[in-house]
């Protein structure tokens, strides 16, 4: 039941709904559930209230728009267009930008709630991913994030095709080509999706459906099971913060995390609309309708279908011809290989390092990137890969604006996506054995303070100063990694898990895995170690005496 000292006006509807679905209850157990607090944890915030935006403005284009193939006559306010034939979609969108009050800015509102709303997707699940918070009990809760990002590409391609721009029908027209490349299935798939020849009269409508409704409602479904299992499991938290893997510290979901909440959807609705205020986007009246027979240079499509266009434009001319057919591996692969690297190495990657590690703990503190340093390294080889395949897609804008031969770029990009990851990789494992090997050396004589003092035998040495007590925790949060199984047990038997081929691969794979982990371990505490460090007490004492 309601609290008695609340408002007469506002205990009567709890009453009615507590006697109705036993709510009060609920929230007495949930409203001060405790969440961990850090600036990265926003990330996937970000996302969450950008979806929001994407809904409510979407509602207000589908009031206006009208997907439809039929040809009409442009009789709008856009002088240049005016008389030109096209479709009735293309109109309906001129018609929202020009002749709508406030369609232009709620255009571009969608638009870049769309662009933020993969972006920090994509932030959100490398902050994941480096931290180790996809571990166990949280790998179906990756998978989901996986989903929904793989769905945000495909929703995205829909909306911006939707228009059918010249822009939008040129992105067509390689969604038609990738989809009859596909052995088998592919010329089924591309009659389901376009109803006919190409463009055919029928693909708007079913990809308006697909947009609005669809796919919509699978993320909106899956984004409330994210919630819900994180709800659930509890949100993880960053070493140093006080918390442990049984100790949760933060702020109660009331009021802390509600006003913050609330105060931060403002922050991301407000940036949102100063972009689609001031940052115009997909300019589809400068493009003109889709026309087969014209094609424009530097079109490119938005930045989280870069990758596709990249590994389009990198892949040689190859086709296969057997038996009357033709496989078009220069259309399959790069449509295909790349993403599915991406996704499918992401997808089981839980799985695998668990195998190769043997940890199969749970996990409520997340690693610090540096103190995992194979992981942090592979994460950054396949940044590199996606960001050169992404940079790719727009070697024909690189050639013009540094005077280079498109050809050059071309094979530039064919050489640095296999040597790119590479380096990236050695270089960022160096980098967390550095950092890692930093943390040892304050642990072990604390922080040098620029005080350099003389001792009365006349020798020179510089005060240490001690780290704050976060600080260390933060830094003695780093587990040494578990030695690998030995290949025989004390009676000079084949120990479990390392016999067979695959035995022999799982304990190669974890040598290499944990090799050259740098221990941290002290208490930080200069006074303990020589060295004439001092703590600031004992500086201040020298320092006066």
């Amino acid at each position: 039941m309601a609290e008695e000292s609340l408002p007469k006006a506002v205990a009567g509807p709890l009453n009615f709904v507590d006697d109705r679905l036993g709510t009060v209850g609920f929230m007495k157990r949930n409203v001060k559930k405790v969440f961990p607090d850090h600036w990265s944890f926003l990330l996937g915030e970000i996302a969450l209230y950008s979806f929001i935006i994407l809904l409510l403005s979407g509602v207000f284009l589908t009031l206006w728009f009208k997907p439809s193939m039929m040809e009409v006559h442009y009789d709008g306010s856009y002088g240049p267009l005016q008389g030109v034939l096209m479709s009735e979609a293309y109109a309906s969108t001129l018609h929202i930008t020009f002749d709508i009050r406030g369609g232009l800015l709620m255009r571009q509102i969608h638009h870049w709630a769309a662009i933020l709303f993969m972006a920090s997707l994509m932030v959100h699940m490398l902050r994941v991913f480096f931290t180790g918070a996809y571990r166990k009990p949280r790998e179906i809760n990756w998978l989901i994030g996986l989903g929904l990002f793989t769905l945000g590409m495909l929703e995205g391609l829909f909306g911006y095709s939707l228009p059918d721009d010249l822009l939008s029908g040129t992105g067509l027209r390689i969604t038609q080509g990738v989809l009859e490349a596909i052995p088998v299935v592919g010329t089924y798939g591309y009659m389901f999706l376009f109803g006919g020849e190409f463009p055919g009269t029928d693909i708007i409508p079913r990809m308006f459906t697909l947009h609005i409704l669809l796919i919509p409602g699978i993320i909106l479904a899956l984004v409330t099971a994210h919630m819900m299992i994180m709800w659930h499991q509890k949100h993880t938290q960053m070493p140093g913060t006080g918390g442990t893997e049984t100790k949760v510290t933060g702020y109660p979901f009331y009021p802390v995390f509600m006003a913050k909440a609330g105060a931060y959807f403002l922050y991301t609705f407000g940036v949102i609309a100063l972009l689609g205020t001031f940052a115009q986007i997909n300019p589809i009246w400068l493009f003109g309708p889709y026309d087969p027979s014209a094609i424009s240079a530097g079109s490119q499509p938005d930045f989280y279908m870069g990758v596709l266009e990249g590994s389009l434009r990198l892949m040689p001319n190859w086709e296969i011809t057997a038996w009357g057919h033709t496989l078009s591996l220069n259309v399959l692969i790069p449509a295909l290989v790349p993403l599915g690297i991406i996704f499918t190495g992401a997808g089981v990657w839980p799985w695998l390092e668990r195998w190769i590690t043997g940890d199969h703990r749970v996990h409520h503190v997340n690693d610090r990137p540096r103190n995992a340093p194979t992981r942090t390294g592979l994460g950054i080889a396949m940044v590199t890969f996606y960001g050169l395949m992404w940079l790719a897609g727009a070697n024909d804008v690189l050639a013009d604006k540094f005077h280079l031969s498109l050809y050059s770029t071309t094979w530039f990009f064919r050489f640095a996506i296999f040597i790119g990851p590479v380096i990236a990789f050695i270089v960022t494992k160096r980098i967390c054995l550095g950092l890692q090997r930093s943390d040892a050396a304050t642990m072990a004589h604390g922080y040098e303070s620029g005080t350099i003092v003389m001792s009365p035998d006349g020798e020179f040495s510089e005060l240490h100063k001690e780290p704050a007590a976060s600080e260390k925790a933060r830094m003695l949060s780093k587990e040494e990694p578990k030695a690998p199984l030995p290949a025989v047990d004390a009676n000079g038997v084949p120990a479990k898990g390392t016999k067979g081929p695959l035995g022999h691969l799982r304990t190669r794979l974890a040598m290499w895995y944990n090799a050259d982990s740098i221990p941290v371990e002290g208490d930080g505490d200069p006074h303990h170690h020589g060295h004439g460090e001092l703590g600031h007490e004992e500086q201040q004492k020298e320092l006066t005496h």
